[in-house]
């Protein structure tokens, strides 16, 4: 197995897909790629028709995805508001990539059996599949497909992002083969020798203390304890310094504890929500979630230096739970509110996978919504980035 990344910001999209592959191919040396997975900034779309077709122009009979990005990480760079087209290549001996391209109305039912699930992706869960997978955010419902292939292979991994660049359907473009979608979702089903690893960073800190929900409907928190979590805030309020006060008041979150079983959540088990509603008569709060009674939640803040500690946690733990397992390859599901309108600068978040993973080749770009694992069940996410890492199974 052998990963290449390459990025271009070059102006033509010709130009750019061009050298691109110049790059990949110096990387790859004699290697022959499998797998092109491409990223193109809203500068091209008049291009996004012939993306597929320049790619495979330049590297021969390889399968393409990607989607249109607001935001282009290849290289190990991160290009934002700017023209720029990323390439990353892999060459995957002893490993089967099977294409699936979906629309909403073609969904199995969410009671559906798990072969309903297998036929939709052209997998069965008895191959072990690892998924990378885009969606266009204004017309495909894709945490009904999260459910479906949770459902029918719950020990796979699945991660990717929703398409980004554009502000109305139609406008997003999604690249499988040699095809271009303006719709739906496409993704891979990898099989074989190849093991996909996810790390997701939300983001977020924990203040205040664990406590269980003992009231809710639906999605409104009504007690924590039995207290009305809007008394729990106060108090975590009064003893906040400065700082925490400000983020309180404008960047608020819940973690929930998916994991019934866990008793002493640590940072990543929890499911970061937002909070978008509170009631200073009743002191329920609105959570973008649902909830469930006896579930264990813990209020969180995010702001950049946040962000970055989160993210630098959670790549040291990976490092350091894998120091055998050497990674070939890596592609990056980053939110749009990341970046230089988080960190004031940019690469951040890819120099930071560097310094604790090495030079791994790193592709990517930035998401209308993160899709990754929390807990061993996968989610939509926001302000999240979500990582898939590559490595052989044996």
């Amino acid at each position: 197995m052998k990963w290449a990344s390459s990025i271009s910001e070059q102006t033509n999209l010709e130009d750019a897909i061009k050298e691109c592959i110049a790059i990949l191919q110096t990387q790859m040396q004699d290697e022959v790629p499998h797998l092109a997975v491409a990223f193109v900034s809203p500068h091209h779309q008049a291009g996004y028709d012939r993306v597929s077709e320049l790619i495979r122009q330049g590297l021969d009979s390889v399968v393409v995805l990607g989607c249109s990005g607001g935001g282009i990480i290849g290289n190990g760079q991160e290009v934002e508001q700017r023209p720029a087209v990323s390439i990353t290549a892999a060459s995957l001996p002893g490993v089967e990539i099977v294409e699936f391209h979906l629309e909403g109305d073609s969904l199995p039912d969410l009671d559906a059996a798990p072969e309903a699930w297998e036929e939709a992706v052209n997998v069965t869960s008895g191959l072990s599949p690892q998924f990378v997978m885009l969606a266009d955010p204004f017309s495909f419902p894709v945490q009904n497909l999260l459910l479906g292939l949770d459902y029918a292979f719950s020990q796979s991994a699945k991660i990717g992002g929703m398409a980004s660049g554009a502000q109305q359907q139609g406008g997003n473009a999604l690249f499988l083969g040699d095809q271009v979608y303006r719709s739906g979702a496409v993704g891979v089903a990898l099989h074989g020798n190849i093991t996909v690893d996810t790390v997701v960073a939300q983001g977020c800190r924990p203040v205040g203390q664990p406590m269980r929900v003992t009231e809710s409907r639906r999605n409104i928190l009504a007690e924590l304890d039995g207290q009305p979590p809007m008394t729990v805030l106060k108090e975590i309020f009064e003893k906040s310094d400065d700082r925490d006060k400000e983020l309180m008041r404008n960047s608020l979150f819940l973690g929930v504890v998916m994991d019934e079983f866990i008793d002493d959540p640590k940072q990543g088990d929890f499911l970061i929500r937002n909070v978008v509603g509170m009631d200073d008569r009743t002191g329920v709060l609105a959570i973008g979630e649902m909830l469930k009674e006896g579930q264990l939640v813990q209020f969180h803040l995010r702001d950049a230096q946040t962000s970055a500690d989160d993210l630098t946690q959670v790549l040291e733990r990976y490092a350091e739970e894998n120091r055998e397992n050497q990674a070939q390859g890596a592609l990056l599901f980053s939110c749009l509110g990341r970046g230089e309108h988080l960190y004031g600068r940019p690469n951040h978040d890819t120099e930071l996978f560097q310094d604790k993973l090495g030079s791994v080749p790193l592709g990517g770009f930035f998401c209308n919504g993160e899709i990754g694992p929390v807990s061993g069940t996968t989610f939509l996410h926001g302000y999240t980035s979500s990582f898939g890492i590559f490595r052989v199974a044996y």
